[in-house]
C-alpha cells in the first residue's frame, strides 16, 4: 500500500528553501554567444549583456569583440576584391572603352601584315638624346641613329645628354616599325644650333691675297748736258750784207751749217728754228 506513494522530501534542517534554478533560453547559450562575438560582433555583444554571465565576463567579451569588429571594419579589402570591384565599376561605367580595349587587344595580338596608321614621328627637337631614344625607340623596331650637327665635331662614346638640333623624319611624320630609319643630329650641352646640317663649327680661315710687292722705280740717267758751240764771231773782213737765197747757194760759198748770227743767215734757211740752218 505504500509503494504508490510519492517519496516525501526530508524536511530542511536550515529552515530556509534553495531558490529555483533558472531555465536558459536558447539565444543565452555559451557556444551561441561565442559565434556571434567573432562573427557578428555587434550581435554578439548584445547577447553576451542578455546572458547570465558574470558582469567581468561581458565586459571581457565586449572588449575584445569591439576590437576584434574595429580591425575587420578598418583593414583594407583583399587586393582581388578590388580588383573585382575595380572591373565591375570600370565595366558598368563604360560598356563602349571595354569594347573598344577589347578590340584594339585583339587587334594587336593577331598578325597584321599591314602597319599602324597611328605610329607618328614625335618632336624630339631640344630634347637630350636619352629622351628622343627612349620616346622614338617605343614606336620602332630598329634603333635611333645619332650623329654630329657640326661636321667637323665628332660624338663621344656617351652622348646621352647631348641636345637634338634636327630630326627625321620630321615631327608628325608617318613611320614603318619594321623599317624606319629614324635619325638625330646632336651638338653638346651649351653649344648654339647651326642653321642647317653640313655646317662647321670651326671653319678654317679664310686666306688673304698676299699684295704684291711695289716695284721701285729705278733711277733714271741724268741726261747730259749738250756742250753747244759758241757761233763764230764774224770777221771784219766778211761783208755784212751777205745774203742766201737758199741753202744751195750756202753750201755753193760753203758756209754751210750757217748759224744764227753769222753773215747771210735767214731764218728762211732754218727750217726746224733751232738756230742752226742748212744743216
Amino acid at each position: 500500500m505504500y509503494q504508490n506513494q510519492p517519496a516525501q522530501p526530508y524536511p530542511n534542517p536550515y529552515g530556509f528553501q534553495a531558490p529555483p534554478p533558472v531555465r536558459r533560453r536558447w539565444w543565452q547559450h555559451p557556444a551561441l554567444i561565442i559565434a556571434a562575438l567573432v562573427l557578428l560582433p555587434p550581435a554578439g555583444i548584445a547577447l553576451a549583456w542578455l546572458s547570465p554571465w558574470s558582469g567581468t565576463k561581458k565586459i571581457v567579451a565586449t572588449v575584445l569583440s569591439g576590437v576584434w569588429f574595429l580591425l575587420a571594419f578598418l583593414s583594407d579589402p583583399p587586393a582581388e576584391e578590388k580588383d573585382d570591384a575595380k572591373a565591375k565599376a570600370a565595366a558598368s561605367a563604360s560598356p563602349s572603352v571595354s569594347a573598344s580595349a577589347s578590340a584594339s587587344a585583339s587587334a594587336s595580338a593577331s598578325p597584321s601584315s599591314t602597319p599602324s596608321a597611328d605610329v607618328v614621328m614625335p618632336d624630339v627637337v631640344g630634347k637630350a638624346f636619352s629622351e628622343a631614344e627612349a620616346a622614338v625607340e617605343a614606336l620602332i623596331d630598329g634603333e635611333l641613329r645619332a650623329a654630329g650637327a657640326y661636321t667637323d665635331v665628332s660624338l663621344p662614346a656617351n652622348h646621352a645628354t647631348w641636345i637634338v638640333c634636327f630630326q627625321g623624319p620630321a615631327a608628325g611624320g608617318r613611320l614603318v616599325p619594321a623599317d624606319a630609319d629614324a635619325n638625330v643630329h646632336l651638338v653638346a650641352p651649351g653649344t648654339k644650333c647651326p642653321a642647317g646640317t653640313g655646317t662647321k663649327l670651326r671653319p678654317a680661315p679664310s686666306k688673304t691675297p698676299t699684295p704684291s710687292p711695289t716695284p721701285t722705280p729705278t733711277a733714271q740717267p741724268k741726261p747730259k748736258p749738250v756742250r753747244t758751240t759758241p757761233a763764230p764771231t764774224p770777221t771784219r773782213d766778211e761783208p755784212d750784207n751777205v745774203y742766201y737765197e737758199n741753202c744751195t747757194a750756202v753750201r755753193a760759198a760753203g758756209a754751210d751749217p750757217i748759224r744764227r748770227g753769222q753773215p747771210g743767215y735767214g731764218r728762211h734757211l732754218d727750217r726746224d728754228g733751232d738756230g742752226v740752218g742748212c744743216e
